[in-house]
């Protein structure tokens, strides 16, 4: 779709408004919030309310008036949900911040702590192997996770007015520019109930030749949170599709571009692959609902607070004038009505409650279904080692898969006395999974089906009340399955150690156990270049412990974690040296490849200590973390040892009313033999060790930028690796970082 059109399309959808889109607020109990107006946070850059995590999406004033004249109220709080149990987890709309606002649309992430294939929307992988996802039913799409949604990241949001967020952000031209659109909107039906959606829209042509990404996901979201039952549903559709370039045939482009007799722009410089790509088409129906058994609970009302009784007069003065005269002649008598008028009226007082939920039961219905496909109208012969079946002209393999899960559980809830210091859930999960992939038969190719249903149950005991300690522990443990006894526990404590009266130090502790079998597609894939079934293959036993500290006074963070893995299973790629070629090249045109699944019996140990610490001095600011981590066994889990983020800028104010943030931001991490790209299936693999190997990084990557906000608007202006120059500037082997390119963006906030 034509970007001019895609915003025609969102510009309409922001006229809409449903007439009965109500303007409440309420806390996270239920109950009415209390707002003090709109306030900004210069701090972290984001616009606040007067109440905990409400947002006035980046206005820089209170409620203001609509074309009526009448107030707009505007402020919001949001929340995720646990996907198995549907709990309520708060959580901060990172969509408002305007601090560093620059940095949303980069697909090496905020920080620049993921390799990637240079084009917005890439694959990519972290370097920071502690924060890297590998639970996945899917793995095509862990490497498209800059542009896909995840329920675990979603945020329903409850407003007070009807909201619409439109951004926009763009770079270069028609030719290898990068153009992304983005809308969200949010309003409640009433108190306690309210939908919303969300549409993106990405398309990277790319600065290097076939490389080009289009992506598209539309988020619709709906929940009721009443005080007996509550709902969450959720629907997400994702098309990706990427281009496959293999990358550069001749790293010299880039390290000596000299040594050749013509100067080559990124476009004139030949790739290894054209004409292929990676297609991705996922669904998600997910509804998780609740039904709360309690009772009702009369709330202490202060004496402050409390009306003040009516005197001996006012009691008595509905009475009649005689009944009044006779009884201020019988002392005895008229104490005795006093008294029976006073309980009266005590009576008709209506005392505030509360429902203490004590039992809930609980059902999740999780529905997700990806159609990936592997295309080619031109593949070439010598690039892949083998081909199995079909014509390399003509290319197209297809394996789909659906994974069905249903949740039951009853929580035990905590706090509704002061003995259930702890809530308890008991939860039991049924997963039927399919699968299917292409099996060749003679001249024709069949399709063949795999069904797979695991049984599971487990527990919860979490601690979130409270002001020093919260925790949550959490176990399964798999009966029925192709490997019963397989488990996992998790568990994770917060820890607020006081300070003094207004000053403290967070500690969070996390840990877990898994013991499970790689998913299907590490266990079974085939297409025309890339075929593996394992039938043998063991399980994974993975052990992490980590700890966070943060002292907020100070801005200083400290994260230190180490992980044990035995029988680890990755991706690797397998080299065969082409006649008459050097062993020690590293050039892809001297090798063919195989992506492979590997599985490395013994035991390999990781170990991470990342550092964060933000300065300010006046209008001067200064951000910085660095990550040094350590891998017990580099050929088969290769980390760089440093990853840096350094951010140095100035933040004013232009008056009262904009606000100015101007800097440069520098990316870098030390040499290392980074996963290589393997594009018969979209997966970053470790390098051939048999073989001259490709390093990447001690390479510095250096943004400019200005971002200005100002109301309703957020601006950036910024130019990207603007120290291009002669080096080894790849964020992956064979594949570049983008030349210099300038980027402009802008979020657009809009209200009843």
């Amino acid at each position: 779709m034509p970007t001019n059109r895609l915003l025609l399309l969102l510009l309409l959808l922001i006229s809409w408004r449903p007439l009965w889109a109500q303007n409440v607020l309420r806390t996270e109990d239920g109950t009415a919030s209390q707002r003090s107006g709109s306030g900004y946070s210069a701090e972290g850059g984001v616009m606040q309310g007067g109440g905990t995590n409400q947002f006035s999406w980046g206005r820089g004033g209170d409620d203001e008036e609509d074309q009526e004249g009448e107030q707009i109220p505007i402020g919001q709080f949001q929340w995720r949900i646990d996907r198995r149990l549907g709990n309520i987890i708060d959580a901060e709309n990172n969509d408002t911040v305007v601090h560093n606002f620059q940095n949303f649309n980069l697909t090496e992430g905020y920080a620049g702590q993921y390799s990637f294939l240079g084009n917005l929307g890439a694959p990519r992988l972290n370097r920071v192997f502690l924060n890297r996802e590998y639970d996945a039913e899917f793995p095509f799409l862990q490497p498209l996770s800059f542009f896909r949604g995840s329920l675990q990241d979603f945020r329903f949001t409850n407003t007070l007015s009807p909201i619409t967020n439109l951004a926009y952000h763009k770079c270069g031209n028609s030719q290898n520019g990068e153009d992304r659109v983005r809308a969200y909107f949010a309003t409640n039906i009433n108190k306690i109930s309210g939908i919303g959606f969300k549409l993106d829209y990405l398309y990277g042509r790319g600065y290097y030749n076939s490389q080009q990404n289009s992506q598209f996901g539309g988020t619709v979201y709906g929940y009721y949170r009443g005080e007996h039952y509550n709902a969450h549903a959720y629907i997400n559709v994702s098309h990706l599709k990427s281009a496959e370039n293999g990358g550069i045939e001749n790293d010299r482009y880039i390290e000596d571009p000299q040594s050749f007799p013509q100067s080559y722009s990124s476009k004139d410089i030949p790739v290894n692959i054209t004409d292929t790509y990676n297609r991705n088409h996922e669904q998600t129906f997910y509804l998780t609902h609740r039904y709360n058994v309690g009772f009702d609970r009369e709330l202490e009302v202060p004496d402050s607070l409390m009306p003040e009784p009516p005197s001996e007069a006012e009691l008595m003065k509905p009475l009649g004038d005689s009944l009044r005269a006779v009884l201020q002649q019988d002392t005895l008598r008229k104490a005795a009505v006093v008294d029976s008028l006073m309980q009266q009226w005590q009576s008709t007082l209506v005392m505030p409650k509360e429902f203490v939920p004590v039992t809930s039961f609980i059902h999740t219905f999780d529905v997700e279904r990806l159609t990936h496909s592997f295309l080619s109208h031109r593949l070439p012969q010598n690039y892949f080692t083998s081909h199995y079946y079909g014509d390399l002209n003509d290319v197209y393999d297809k394996t789909r898969g659906m994974s069905i899960k249903n949740t039951v559980g009853m929580a035990l809830r905590e706090g509704f006395n002061k003995w259930a210091q702890m809530g308890i859930t008991l939860f039991g999960t049924h997963q039927l999974t399919t699968f299917t992939l292409p099996m060749p038969a003679d001249t024709t190719i069949l399709t063949d089906h795999f069904t797979e249903h695991d049984l599971s149950v487990g527990s919860v005991l979490s601690r979130q009340q409270g002001r020093l300690i919260h925790y949550n522990v959490e176990g399964e443990l798999w009966l029925l399955s192709d490997n019963i006894g397989e488990f996992k526990v998790d568990g994770d404590v917060d820890i607020d150690l006081p300070l003094g009266k207004k000053d403290s130090i967070q500690l969070n502790l996390a840990a877990f156990v898994h013991n499970q079998e790689p998913h299907f597609y590490l266990r079974h894939y085939r297409n025309q270049v890339t075929w593996w079934d394992f039938d043998d293959i063991k399980n994974e036993m993975r052990t992490r412990f980590m700890g966070t500290l943060s002292y907020p006074r100070t801005k200083t963070r400290l994260t230190v974690g180490v992980e044990n893995m035995k029988n680890y299973t990755y991706f690797g790629i397998e080299k065969t040296l082409r006649a008459g070629a050097d062993s020690t090249s590293t050039l892809p045109a001297d090798y063919s490849r195989e992506a492979k699944v590997r599985q490395h019996s013994g035991n390999i140990q990781v170990f991470s200590a990342t550092l964060g610490q933000d300065l300010k001095l006046g209008p001067l600011g200064w951000e910085n973390e660095v990550t040094y981590q350590t891998s017990s066994n580099q050929e088969v889990l290769p980390l760089p040892k440093i990853s840096l983020y350094t951010n140095l800028y100035l933040l004013f104010h232009v008056s009262k009313i904009l606000r100015v943030q101007v800097g440069g931001d520098m990316r870098y991490f030390t040499s290392y033999y980074a996963p290589d790209y393997a594009p018969s299936i979209s997966q970053f693999a470790v390098q051939d060790a048999s073989f001259a190997r490709v390093k990447v990084g001690n390479y510095p990557i250096i943004n400019a930028y200005v971002n200005l906000h100002l109301k309703h608007c957020r601006l950036y202006l910024a130019m990207n690796h603007v120290n291009q120059g002669h080096g080894r500037y790849y964020w992956a082997p064979h594949y570049p970082v983008n030349p210099r390119t300038f980027h402009f963006g802008l979020s657009w906030n809009f209200f009843n």
